[in-house]
C-alpha cells in the first residue's frame, strides 16, 4: 500500500499518495489553502480534509512542517501560529487521521526527496540542499543519512540574518536585478562552503525553476546543481520518511532522527 505525503506550505496545504520505491505520485495532488490564523485545530483539520481525499489508499501518513521536529514535536513556528510551539504534532495528527504519522520539517524532507530520487542521488559525502523562498531553508545530508533540523538560513552574514538578504523574497521586496540577488546569494553559499566544504549544493525552492538565469552568475569552487523535483518534494520526502520510519519501528529501533539513510 502507498504512502500518503502531505506538504504544509504558508500558502497551501496539500497532498498525495507517494511511490516510495520510485518516487512518483500515484495521483494528482490535492491542494487546500493553509488556514489564516494557523493555529495547531486549523491546520490538523485542514490536513485531516487533504488526506480524505486518498481515504483507504494508503497504511502510513508523513507530513512536512516549516519549522524544527525534534522526536514529532513542532519546536519553532516562525512562520505558523505561536500555537504550534511544542505541540505533540505527530501524536495530534496521528490521533485525527487514525494512522501512524512521522512528521518532519519542510526543508529536511525535500532535501530527503532530492537525494533518494532527485538531484542528489547516489552522491556520496556531505550534501547540502538550499531552498530559497521566503526564508532560506536547509538539509544536510552525510552518505545520505540526513542530519535533521539544521537552520543555515539563519546564518549571521554582514551583520544581518542571512536569509532577509538573500531569500528569494528579499529579491522580490527589494526588485532587485538576477545579477544584485545572484552576488548576495553567491556571498551567502561562500560563507556556507566556508564552514562546511560539502561536496554538492542543490538548489531548491521556486526560484529554482529559473536557475539558468542566476546560477551561471555564481562562481564558487562547490558544484551547484538545481533541484529536480519541484514543488514535489515536500511530499515526496515526507512518504520516504514515513516509510523509513515504518521499518524502524518494525524492527524495534529509533527512527529517521537516529541516523537511517534515506536512500535505497
Amino acid at each position: 500500500m502507498a504512502i500518503l505525503g502531505i506538504d504544509i506550505g504558508g500558502s497551501g496545504v496539500k497532498g498525495a499518495p507517494v511511490d516510495t520505491a520510485t518516487g512518483e505520485l500515484l495521483a494528482e495532488r490535492f491542494r487546500v489553502p493553509t488556514p489564516q490564523p494557523s493555529d495547531v485545530t486549523s491546520v490538523v483539520e485542514a490536513v485531516a480534509e487533504v488526506a480524505a481525499q486518498f481515504e483507504g489508499s494508503y497504511d502510513r501518513v508523513g507530513i512536512t512542517f516549516p519549522g524544527v521536529v525534534v522526536d514529532g514535536v513542532t519546536r519553532t513556528a516562525a512562520n505558523v501560529d505561536k500555537s504550534w510551539l511544542d505541540a505533540p504534532a505527530a501524536r495530534l495528527f496521528s490521533d485525527r487521521l487514525g494512522k501512524p504519522v512521522s512528521v518532519l520539517n519542510d526543508a529536511d524532507a525535500a532535501g530527503v526527496a532530492e537525494v533518494a530520487f532527485g538531484a542528489g542521488r547516489d552522491q556520496a559525502g556531505l550534501i547540502m540542499m538550499l531552498t530559497f523562498g521566503t526564508g532560506i531553508g536547509s538539509a544536510l545530508f552525510l552518505d545520505g543519512t540526513l542530519i535533521p533540523n539544521t537552520e543555515f538560513g539563519h546564518l549571521e552574514l554582514n551583520g544581518h540574518d542571512a536569509e532577509s538578504k538573500a531569500a528569494d523574497r528579499a529579491r522580490e521586496i527589494e526588485e532587485l536585478s538576477w545579477e544584485k540577488w545572484a552576488g548576495r546569494v553567491r556571498d551567502y553559499l561562500a560563507h556556507v562552503e566556508m564552514l562546511l566544504s560539502p561536496r554538492l549544493f542543490i538548489i531548491g525552492g521556486g526560484v529554482s525553476k529559473k536557475a539558468d538565469r542566476w546560477l551561471p552568475l555564481i562562481d564558487i569552487r562547490t558544484p551547484m546543481v538545481p533541484a529536480t523535483l519541484l514543488n514535489n518534494a515536500g511530499i515526496i520526502g515526507a512518504a520516504r520518511i514515513a516509510e523509513i520510519d515504518g521499518q524502524a519501528g518494525d524492527r524495534g529501533v529509533t527512527p529517521h532522527e537516529a541516523g537511517e539513510k534515506v536512500t535505497h
